[in-house]
């Protein structure tokens, strides 16, 4: 570069960072994904906007240097390794083999009816999806049923972080389900381009997919190994933590070359490097704190800018193309998802909040698309449709996937559990005969087995009696089920119950709750024995027991 272009080429970065991180901030605040932002600071400073407004500045900017353009071309490639190379360190191999049963399945789903809608909707309609003349139709379908079928890890671990369900059963299968939705697809893209790429050195397609899997085996298998016993000695030796920063990004940086050489895109051999990296367990998460840092914040807005500097978006914006994709992408995503989780186990709310969680896109589905128009396998107009979407599913991810966690939240307190249709009036007149009745009714209203119920209640009342004090009486078991379960009798008469106090219980609470949530059933055992803490209910049941559900309903 000429004096006067290195100028320029460093007011260009300055505004590209200033724009990038200042809307970046503006979303944040609002609880959106920051890379919201950093698109539309592109859009603004791309053809769409300021190029509108002022094409003579915009061009003399970004398209009278060579020099410029392949600098700025030279710096978003940088910006996408280095962030795949920070993506894998995300992925947690431990967590993808501990849910493998669940996330297998969830992730399975999610792709095959993603996966196949998104190709027979291309395939049927080609020329509404923006099929390139010269290109193959089933290359161009393949493409984007894969596109429609990643899930953005960045952008769910951040909705999960947010919604403060990371570490919940919903979040490990969100993201272990997530993390394969990411590693296949990128398979899949990376052989698809194979076939349209005309790079490799002179590699055949089916050799260039060999040397792929055998890339994939020595990284995944004999890499993480090496990694986890040459980083110990890394942080013994040379200073802490830059030289195992310069490791992580030498390491990545030939990863990246290595699959770039052998005819796939270099952010695929990061994207792996990384996984192998980041599954030691002596990667100090201060130094993973430093990369990501350090990459989303300098160098990611860099290449989320330059999504915006490639094409119109208003000219190149087609309504019912976008709309169609946003609502196929969002059907078949959830739908195929929340099935998975469902056959996994999963309760019926959980499967759909991990159904919405799971249609990310974000910036996966993004980088995509731009490394799709870059080998002319789409239209700038497909382009624009597949960013937009990917933007659309990422802000509506965490408001729904909200909205069912309140739910399960609120299903999991005596307050959603305890409805008038779960209380009756009982005649029972022993401990046994009202144990048997709660366990028939209970199995009858939540469909179980009642012989396995009735055995697994009277088994631990044989422990130890479960009538307290003040009129109430609380058998409770766990089973194998889905979400806890209520079932609450009243007696005006009483009876005898082995009670604390000696006195005859009134009041019966049948508490079933699912064997994997132990800490459940003692918060739910709290929750009910909280309003008895005086014999006011009891003495109110007796006098009129078909008031007793206003009246606990006041006290909860």
């Amino acid at each position: 570069m000429s004096s006067s272009e290195s100028v320029l080429f460093l007011l260009i970065l300055g505004l590209m960072l200033l724009l990038a991180r200042g809307l970046g901030e503006l979303f944040r605040y609002f609880k959106q994904p920051m890379v919201i932002g950093e698109i539309l600071a592109g859009i603004l400073l791309g053809p769409t906007v300021f190029g509108m407004l002022a094409p003579d500045i915009y061009n003399h900017l970004f398209n009278s240097s060579a020099a410029i353009s392949s600098a700025l071309s030279g710096l978003a490639m940088l910006g996408v390794v280095l962030l795949l190379i920070v993506s894998g360190l995300e992925v947690d191999l431990g967590v993808l083999i501990r849910q493998s049963k669940v996330a297998g399945l969830t992730s399975f789903t999610g792709i095959i009816f993603t996966f196949i809608a998104g190709f027979a909707l291309s395939y049927l309609f080609p020329s509404f999806l923006g099929l390139p003349p010269e290109k193959s139709p089933l290359i161009f379908s393949l493409f984007i049923g894969t596109s429609l079928s990643i899930t953005a890890l960045p952008v769910v671990a951040k909705i999960l972080m947010d919604l403060k369900l990371f570490k919940s059963e919903i979040g490990f299968t969100v993201i272990a389900a997530a993390m394969l939705n990411d590693i296949t697809g990128w398979i899949i893209f990376s052989i698809l381009i194979t076939q349209i790429s005309d790079s490799g050195h002179g590699f055949s397609p089916q050799t260039t997919v060999g040397l792929m899997f055998a890339f994939l085996l020595v990284t995944l298998v004999f890499g993480r190994k090496f990694f986890n016993r040459i980083l110990p000695a890394i942080q013994k030796k040379f200073s802490f933590p830059g030289s195992v920063l310069n490791f992580i990004f030498i390491v990545g940086l030939a990863g990246a070359a290595f699959t770039e050489y052998i005819g796939i895109h270099a952010i695929f051999g990061a994207f792996i490097v990384g996984i192998a990296i980041g599954d030691s367990a002596h990667l100090k998460e201060e130094t993973r704190e430093i990369i990501q840092q350090f990459v989303t914040n300098i160098f990611a807005p860099l290449f989320f800018v330059s999504i915006g500097l490639k094409v119109n978006f208003f000219l190149n914006f087609d309504f019912f193309l976008t709309l169609t994709l946003v609502v196929v992408a969002t059907a078949a995503k959830v739908t195929g998802s929340a099935l998975g989780a469902r056959a996994a186990g999963m309760g019926k709310l959980e499967s759909k909040a991990v159904g919405f969680g799971m249609n990310a896109h974000g910036a996966m589905e993004i980088i995509l698309g731009l490394l799709a128009l870059e080998y002319g396998l789409i239209t700038e107009r497909t382009f624009v449709a597949l960013v937009i979407m990917a933007i659309i599913t990422s802000v509506i991810s965490g408001p729904l996937m909200s909205v069912y966690a309140g739910k399960i939240k609120k299903l999991r307190t005596l307050k959603g559990l305890l409805t008038p249709s779960s209380i009756y009036i009982t005649t029972a007149s022993s401990k046994e005969e009202i144990i048997r009745e709660l366990c028939t009714k209970a199995a009858a209203a939540y469909r179980l087995d009642e012989i396995a119920l009735r055995v697994a209640v009277f088994a631990r009342e044989e422990t130890s009696s479960t009538g307290l004090v003040n009129g109430l009486a609380l058998p409770h078991a766990r089973i194998t089920a889905k979400e806890p379960l209520l079932m609450c009798a009243v007696s005006k008469t009483g009876i005898d119950f082995d009670s604390l106090d000696g006195k005859p219980s009134h009041i019966f609470f049948l508490l079933i709750t699912p064997q994997s949530m132990p800490e459940l059933q003692l918060q739910l055992l709290s929750e009910i024995a909280k309003p008895f803490s005086d014999d006011e209910l009891a003495v109110r049941v007796r006098e009129n027991p078909a008031g007793f559900y206003p009246l606990i309903s006041s006290r909860i």
